[in-house]
């Protein structure tokens, strides 16, 4: 990956905000196909209005001297957060209840969605030989994309502006990736992963202002000259507090709470994830 210049990051971050645009397009041409025609138009609302209720928030660190600097900082990072949560109950209210919408699907107990099945776990030594050799070509498929997917993330997250000091931690990363992908592939299920454009927003979330000391040359002395320097603030427990409210959200009761949110508030969403991708530069 010592090749690869931040002209193949942009590329490939392009690339997702195309497939976040063209996943939002999908999400609302199943409402229109599923759901009646006012339905339908409301959808369209709800994902434009997640987008840019998202998009109006993530743009509050810069209303200055409007409220404190602290909310103004809460309401950036938790933009798509508060805007999901507007209209996941914004449906709810007055005549649009009567509406027919379209709601994420979620499991109700745990175990296989797949009749077929009754247990997570594969027992692979039952299937034919013929498959197992079959399955290395996709088994091959995905580990490119996903190291190149997890490198140039990581190269992103670690450009200069971002002044990171400890970016060859990123490799043990890839190795926490291989295990949980092998783990799903043993339980028989997708195995997941996508860091952008959430990886260099996370970057983005964590910049703050230094005081630095450079010594500096004037007229043959050496004078320190104190800067305000950006910098990433390079920590674990955010990535680890996300993918513990993740593991909460997926399992019952509160799986249940993501079966209340309306399709289009996901449309929304991705098109809010494909506009940030493309503004991270």
């Amino acid at each position: 990956m010592r090749y690869v210049t931040t002209f193949s990051t942009e590329v490939f971050s392009l690339l997702n905000s195309i497939i976040y645009f063209h996943k939002a397009i999908q999400e609302l041409q199943r409402t229109h196909d599923n759901l009646s025609f006012a339905a339908f138009l409301y959808a369209i609302i709800g994902a434009i209005g997640t987008t840019l209720v998202a998009i109006f928030l993530s743009t509050a660190e810069k209303w200055k001297p409007l409220l404190h600097p602290y909310i103004r900082m809460g309401l950036t990072e938790y933009a798509a957060a508060i805007s999901i949560i507007i209209f996941i109950g914004m449906p709810h209210v007055g005549e649009l209840a009567s509406l027919d919408r379209s709601t994420l699907h979620v499991s109700t107990s745990f175990k296989p969605s797949s009749p077929d099945r009754t247990q997570f776990f594969v027992q692979f030594w039952h299937l034919p030989v013929g498959w197992i050799f079959a399955a290395i070509i996709p088994g091959f498929i995905i580990t490119v994309l996903f190291f190149f997917d997890h490198e140039v993330s990581s190269i992103i997250c670690t450009i200069d502006r971002y002044g990171t000091r400890k970016p060859s931690r990123f490799a043990w990363d890839i190795v926490l990736l291989g295990m949980t992908t092998a783990l799903c592939g043993i339980l028989g299920i997708p195995p997941a992963n996508g860091l952008l454009p959430q990886a260099p927003l996370h970057s983005e979330s964590l910049m703050h202002t230094e005081k630095e000391e450079i010594l500096i040359s004037v007229d043959g002395e050496e004078k320190v000259e104190h800067r305000n320097v950006r910098r990433v603030h390079e920590q674990r427990w955010s990535a680890f507090l996300h993918a513990g409210a993740i593991l909460v959200f997926v399992s019952p009761p509160f799986q249940h709470v993501l079966g209340l949110t309306p399709t289009s508030v996901l449309a929304g969403l991705f098109m809010f994830m494909g506009e940030q991708s493309l503004s991270v530069k």
